[in-house]
């Protein structure tokens, strides 16, 4: 991904956390020559330094076949938003789009197994919607099984993370100010976390 300086971060907590909290992102990978993505929802865990990401396929789709044979790429991204030229200082200005995006880049494994494939939507349900686990724990084994052989899950250890907040760093002060405003006005609960990103980095 191309990063300037100064909209390049490294703190990997941050980072982490950004993959947490925006975890249905895009793996691609490449078919015969040619790029392929799937959107999926990812559990992204740290472990002594380790980042990992899990998710599963429906095993109708196929690229779950080509996984493992080259490096995929995760991209997350989620809250971005249009920067007007009247937030600057002078009319020699153009639009741009302020945005934060993580790539992380690893080598995939699948994970085979019932009991694999039972954790990996064990915990899936507890990140996104803890209530319905008992539901899913009281199902019949053949329905639960039969749900678990249409899936292909896997793993992907993550060896090169690269992060980007484009979040006007080059411009003013002043007209930082002036797009915080501007954004924080939105309805676009989306604008307004970039806003709030903004903010943050301020506070940094």
């Amino acid at each position: 991904m191309y990063i300037p300086s100064f909209n390049s971060f490294s703190d990997k907590q941050e980072i982490v956390a950004f993959m947490q909290r925006y975890s249905f992102a895009t793996i691609v990978t490449t078919i015969d020559n040619l790029p392929v993505a799937t959107h999926l929802p990812f559990l992204v865990n740290e472990n002594n330094g380790q980042t990992t990401l899990r998710s599963h396929f429906a095993k109708a789709n196929p690229q779950w076949k080509a996984i493992t044979e080259s490096t995929s790429l995760v991209i997350f991204t989620e809250p971005h938003a249009y920067i007007s030229p009247t937030n600057y200082e002078t009319e020699k200005n153009v639009p741009t789009w302020n945005y934060i995006a993580v790539h992380a880049y690893g080598k995939a494994r699948i994970l085979e197994s019932v009991e694999d494939k039972a954790e990996l939507l064990k915990h899936t349900i507890e990140a996104f919607e803890t209530v319905y686990l008992k539901q899913w724990d009281s199902l019949p084994e053949d329905y639960k099984l039969k749900m678990m052989n249409g899936i292909v899950a896997f793993e992907i250890e993550v060896t090169d993370l690269q992060a980007k907040k484009k979040l006007s760093q080059n411009r003013s002060e002043v007209e930082q100010q002036h797009i915080i405003h501007s954004l924080e006005k939105s309805e676009d609960t989306n604008v307004k976390e970039i806003a709030e990103y903004m903010m943050d980095l301020k506070k940094s």
